[in-house]
């Protein structure tokens, strides 16, 4: 089932971010209405005519540095919709909403612009030689994630409470130092002052890979030679020292394992490319009055 989505990011070209006193980055994108007006002129497609509050309601899914850029988003979203429908409607395409794996069912306009999509832009299915030319092009994005073998002693401290945290990073400093002098003590200073579950083996963690821990303790683990171990850790948990005990680099997966990724990164690459290039020739076609869109006036757009 071809699935029309159109990226609000992507569009507006910005994504929120939270300000943080004392720091020189962009200034943040406000979700709140703005106060400054738009002046919006009375936009319509082949004489049907884009309702102003369907625009000023659109405009909460672009998120942009100021109003005009949020109206244009919107508005081109919805001229987009309204071409496909008005096509859908030309062509004489039926709704036949189907249903998600969560269990959403599309609107019937959902349904007829997807059913649009599937019939009016064929998208050829990759070769085996494509398949096979792209993962020789592609080769270190198909390699196993690496391992670690680690064990760690945490002394939990949450971050925003000063004196627990001090008192965390007091009670590491003095564990680092005894291990400094009996390394081979880990385990045993693990079960006997670690906050976590994994004190009852000596702090061991088991195999651990990219994204199971934190950042922090995850960028520890990057430094550390085979059976050293680490500085104190800080994260929002509160206070680690690491022992790594191995690590195992990632591997080369063969293209029978990844075969079926390609091919779904494929399709779906050149799915949207055809869609955009059938989106541009609606464009090009239609008289389109309040907004200025690029098109096409030839189906063999590039």
């Amino acid at each position: 089932m071809a699935t029309l989505v159109i990226d609000h990011k992507a569009t507006s070209g910005h994504a929120d971010a939270e300000a943080h006193p004392h720091e020189h980055r962009p200034a943040p994108v406000s979700a709140e209405p703005s106060p400054e007006r738009v002046a919006m002129p009375q936009v319509s497609v082949n004489g049907v005519p884009i309702a102003r509050k369907a625009i000023a309601a659109e405009v909460q899914n672009f998120p942009a540095s100021n109003p005009g850029e949020g109206w244009r988003a919107a508005t081109r979203a919805l001229v987009i919709r309204e071409l496909l429908l008005q096509e859908a409607q030309r062509l004489d395409i039926r709704a036949f909403p189907a249903t998600d794996e969560a269990g959403s069912v599309e609107t019937d306009e959902e349904a007829r612009i997807r059913s649009l999509v599937e019939q009016e832009v064929p998208v050829p299915e990759a070769d085996e030689a494509t398949l096979r030319r792209f993962y020789d092009n592609n080769r270190r994005r198909f390699m196993s994630a690496p391992l670690y073998e680690a064990d760690h002693i945490l002394i939990a401290g949450r971050g925003d409470d000063c004196v627990a945290f001090a008192a965390a990073r007091q009670e590491a400093a003095r564990l680092a130092a005894l291990l400094v002098e009996a390394p081979e003590r880990f385990p045993d200073l693990a079960r006997a002052y670690s906050d976590c579950p994994s004190a009852a083996l000596g702090g061991s963690l088991g195999q651990i890979g990219p994204g199971d821990t934190t950042s922090e303790f995850e960028a520890a683990l990057h430094t550390l030679a085979q059976g050293a171990i680490s500085p104190p850790v800080e994260t929002r948990y509160g206070v680690h020292l690491i022992r790594l005990n191995r690590h195992i680099e990632g591997r080369q997966l063969p293209f029978e394992a990844v075969r079926e990724r390609i091919a779904d990164y494929l399709d779906a690459h050149v799915r949207r490319q055809a869609t955009a290039q059938y989106i541009a020739v609606l464009i090009g076609r239609a008289e389109i009055r309040g907004i200025a869109l690029d098109g096409a006036t030839s189906p063999l757009v590039q």
